[in-house]
């Protein structure tokens, strides 16, 4: 009889470790998604940014054709990357608009009219705090990939991962240099 009692509460105890596995990686992973989601709202948002910045600089450096090509190609693509869901194609786009935003803030800084066109300030203060919310949103994203894939890694977890269809997740890698706006 007390043989029983053991065999049913080390069942007991190994089945509440496997409950309270799965429902810590499933927490994990759904922390990390949410993290994905405000990423993406930022990268949106400063999508929605470009066209209007583009335009505004338009106005005063016509002849800069060169530059606005390569910021809304670049834009283009980071939108095209996005739709995909894939931190590894959606990094590189971005850095690469990040790239080309450099290039139209040094055009706009040749121009010094335009730097005292208000609704230019406006879009270049509205895209520095996206920019700086897209940083924040990376960092919180990356960390809870990290979390979440630790969990997938470690003992017992490993274990029941596979079968339930847990899968590591990658991190959202920028560049060095921002994307930021010269103030």
């Amino acid at each position: 009889m007390v043989v029983i009692i053991i065999i049913v509460v080390v069942v007991v105890l190994i089945a509440l470790g496997l409950w309270a596995s799965f429902n810590g990686l499933v927490k994990r992973r759904n922390r990390t998604q949410e993290a994905w989601s405000e990423i993406d709202i930022e990268l949106k948002r400063r999508h929605d940014l470009i066209p209007n910045l583009v335009s505004t600089v338009k106005g005063y450096a016509a002849h800069e054709q060169g530059t606005f090509e390569a910021v809304t190609q670049a834009r283009a693509n980071a939108v095209s990357a996005g739709a995909t869901g894939d931190p590894d194609k959606i990094a590189p786009a971005e850095n690469a608009l990040s790239g080309t935003l450099r290039s139209l803030f040094a055009v706009a800084e040749n121009y010094p009219q335009l730097r005292a066109v208000e609704s230019f300030l406006q879009l270049q203060e509205t895209l520095t705090a996206t920019e700086d919310k897209i940083e924040f949103a990376r960092r919180y994203y990356n960390t809870s990939a990290r979390d979440y894939n630790v969990a997938l890694q470690t003992f017992p977890r490993n274990l029941i991962a596979g079968p339930f269809g847990f899968k590591a997740v990658a991190f959202f890698a920028a560049d060095d240099q921002t994307g930021r706006c010269p103030r």
